[in-house]
């Protein structure tokens, strides 16, 4: 029988405090096994032990593993949820290009600091059998929300435009993710750095930011296009290199 054709639930719901901090210790503690010795190869023993707690204390919340395992996805879904809901009360979308795209790909970077997160979504990429509450579905609503962004920055690109420029932003950071998480913290920082590059690079053709002329310049010293407007001189916009610091008026490509 398909494990998630079921769907065990938390025994009773904790309600003071120690109980929990219980429940949290061994949510944590399942991470870890989890991690360790994937799905299968987890007891309930090994998590109580991880949690240095007693094993009736681990089935008086959950009647095995999977019912942990559906917990830690309503965690995953919870933090999901905080990002989008960041993402719009910052309203990112009236901020300079480059900083927009920064800003978002660091909103989601910090929902992968968290193991709970971590686990589950290199876990949805190996076993998909074991999961209740996620599908593909979690990955539309990405999609979805990215394409509402796309088409609040450039009202004049088509609601079918939008959503195949998400669906590619999506999709490949969620295949650099997965390779990021896998790697070493250092690669990983290193990934995401990436992720930022590459959407940048993909995205600004299509973006409606106001100063169009400044996403077709570039620094005459050191052809960087990592530009500020410093000021007017002559009646023309003048512009400061933030990478070399050459100051110099208006030069389109």
């Amino acid at each position: 029988m398909n494990p998630a054709s079921e769907n065990p639930k938390m025994r009773r719901q904790p309600k003071q405090k120690r109980s929990q901090e219980r429940v949290d210790r061994i949510l944590k503690a399942a991470v870890k096994v989890f991690d360790e010795v994937g799905f299968e190869g987890a007891t309930m023993n090994a998590i109580a032990h991880c949690a240095d707690t007693a094993i009736g204390s681990v089935y008086q919340f959950f009647p095995d593993k999977l019912a942990i395992f559906q917990a830690l996805e309503l965690r995953h879904l919870e933090r999901v949820g905080a990002a989008w809901a960041k993402i719009s009360n910052l309203n990112i979308i009236e901020l300079p290009f480059e900083e927009f795209i920064k800003t978002m790909v660091a909103i989601y970077k910090e929902v992968f600091d968290e193991p709970t997160s971590r686990l589950l979504f290199i876990q949805y990429f190996t076993s998909k059998a074991i999961f209740q509450r996620i599908d593909d579905s979690l990955t539309q609503q990405g999609i979805d929300f990215q394409a509402n962004l796309l088409k609040a920055r450039n009202p004049a690109l088509t609601q079918q435009q939008c959503n195949l420029i998400a669906e590619v932003c999506v999709q490949a950071a969620n295949a650099l993710i997965v390779v990021a998480l896998r790697s070493s913290e250092a690669h990983r920082e290193e990934i995401f750095e990436q992720i930022e590059q590459l959407l940048i690079a993909y995205l600004r053709p299509y973006d409606g930011e106001k100063s169009n002329d400044k996403v077709m310049m570039s620094c005459p010293q050191c052809d960087s296009r990592n530009l500020s407007k410093n000021g007017f001189r002559h009646e023309k916009q003048r512009y400061i290199c933030k990478d070399c610091g050459r100051q110099f008026l208006v030069r389109v490509k």
